[in-house]
């Protein structure tokens, strides 16, 4: 009897842990449940921030009259990714629109370049197209190979600070009620935040909490450092209580086909904009998507010695393929979401995860209300937790060596002060190759080098030019 034949006989729990490679991996269905929902749990709010970022951009007649039509066009984004990188990649990542990438667009691209956002969706949609031809041919692997062994160990170490360092400098004024541990001072930039602050108090009682959890190996702790951390706000007034459950979503007519139907308002005035869009949307999601990766590949055990991700083609390609039906949905590009570490912590190990989420992404779009209630201090703890595991890879890079540790440390102090993984990285592409071609008679300068360090050139020309 054939294999294919035996697989069709087995129950269909059996033949789902077999498809996601259970036992290979480690793991079960209750791991992988738990592991889901914390993903979840930690994902899910980056998407009603991001709805109000694009609200500023996306609209009809004033900021914000698309909400409710953005966020489930996110979610749909979301969704549609998640189960590609599961079904496709089999690795336990969400995949969505990534806030740097909704600030880029919002910001600098429609914003500041006076682009109509129906033109800016159909640069997201060539991105995407040019990024699905990247990821299915052979250069995807000379990029990988091109980046230096330290600068993906700092990659790795800068993103867990930004991650950190987004979980306590959130400002505690509503709508944020972020934790407020670290804010702006004009005397020194950032200052410790105001103990008085109520949320700043109920954010380090969270983090308290998720700490002593995780120590303690209880099981499920990142999810119940959230869920403890949101009711402490919710039982003392500090963040509203959901207005309601359950809504009615409220489909995306008015941006569904107008990554294709934005192509009228390409006219030769806005021909280099359009030109410089693509290119800076194709740049930062290469720098995140190939980081974030690494990163989350890093925590799975799943890197090849050479540095690459295994599947990573069919990574790449989830990824990019995503872009490409996200932007028809109105969506900017998505990106792996590096949150995914959570679930990964609490033991997810198989695309089961990815597809969990995915489905919870989908059902939040009816519990909308209820998710959006959630507040930002409750996930600073677990995204703290998470950038504590992520500054083990400091240990690998060989700060001995001069060469490798200078280019390396920029990445890991620019990723976290600006904000932007692709401005982390551009820095230390442009860096390592400066640095490699004063030593070019001990060893000669990779080609690959030269043009990372040139792409990242184009990219901060490009960015200084738009703003």
């Amino acid at each position: 009897m054939s294999k294919s034949k035996i697989a069709l006989t087995l129950p269909m729990s059996e033949r789902i842990s077999c498809f996601f490679h259970f036992e290979q991996l480690g793991t079960c269905y209750r791991t992988e449940l738990l592991a889901g929902f914390t993903t979840f749990m930690t994902t899910a709010p980056i998407l009603v921030v991001n709805a109000h970022i694009l609200g500023n951009a996306m609209f009809l007649n004033q900021p914000g009259d698309l909400f409710e039509q953005i966020l489930v066009a996110l979610v749909l984004c979301s969704a549609i990714s998640t189960i590609f990188i599961g079904l496709f990649a089999n690795y336990p990542f969400a995949l969505g629109p990534g806030t740097g990438t909704a600030a880029l667009f919002t910001f600098s691209i429609v914003l500041n370049m006076g682009m109509n956002w129906r033109l800016a969706l159909t640069a997201a949609f060539v991105e995407g197209i040019l990024f699905t031809v990247l990821a299915l041919s052979p250069f995807r692997r000379h990029i990988i190979d091109a980046i230096p062994a330290s600068l993906k160990q700092a990659m790795v170490v800068g993103l867990g600070l930004f991650l950190s360092y987004i979980a306590l400098s959130g400002k505690v004024a509503s709508p944020s009620l972020g934790a407020g541990i670290i804010v702006a001072s004009t005397a020194t930039t950032t200052a410790l935040g105001s103990l008085k602050q109520p949320a700043t108090l109920i954010a380090i009682a969270g983090i308290l909490i998720t700490a002593v959890l995780t120590v303690r190996r209880v099981k499920g702790a990142l999810l119940l450092g959230v869920l403890s951390t949101a009711s402490l706000g919710w039982l003392s007034g500090v963040a509203p209580l959901p207005e309601k459950i359950l809504t009615i979503p409220e489909l995306p007519m008015d941006l569904v086909g107008q990554a294709i139907a934005g192509s009228q308002y390409l006219t030769w005035s806005q021909l280099g904009n359009f030109v410089a869009a693509v290119f800076m949307l194709l740049f930062v999601c290469l720098a995140d998507t190939i980081s974030s990766l690494n990163v989350l590949g890093q925590q799975l055990d799943r890197v090849k010695p050479d540095g690459e991700l295994h599947r990573s083609k069919q990574a790449l390609l989830s990824n990019s393929l995503s872009t490409v039906s996200g932007a028809f949905f109105g969506s900017v590009p998505a990106i792996p979401y590096l949150e995914s570490a959570s679930g990964i912590f609490e033991g997810g190990r198989s695309g089961f995860v990815a597809i969990v989420v995915a489905m919870l992404f989908l059902v939040s779009a009816w519990l909308a209300p209820l998710f959006a209630a959630i507040p930002a201090f409750a996930t600073a703890p677990v995204l703290l937790m998470i950038g504590v595991l992520m500054m083990s890879g400091v240990r690998e890079i060989d700060w001995n060596n001069l060469a490798e540790a200078i280019p390396a440390f920029l990445v890991i102090l620019i990723v976290p002060l600006t904000f932007s993984v692709a401005d982390g990285m551009a820095m230390g592409f442009i860096a390592d190759a400066a640095i490699k071609m004063t030593q070019a008679k001990k060893q000669p300068v990779s080609k690959s080098s030269l043009t990372l360090a040139g792409i990242a050139v184009a990219y901060f020309l490009l960015t200084a030019l738009q703003s």
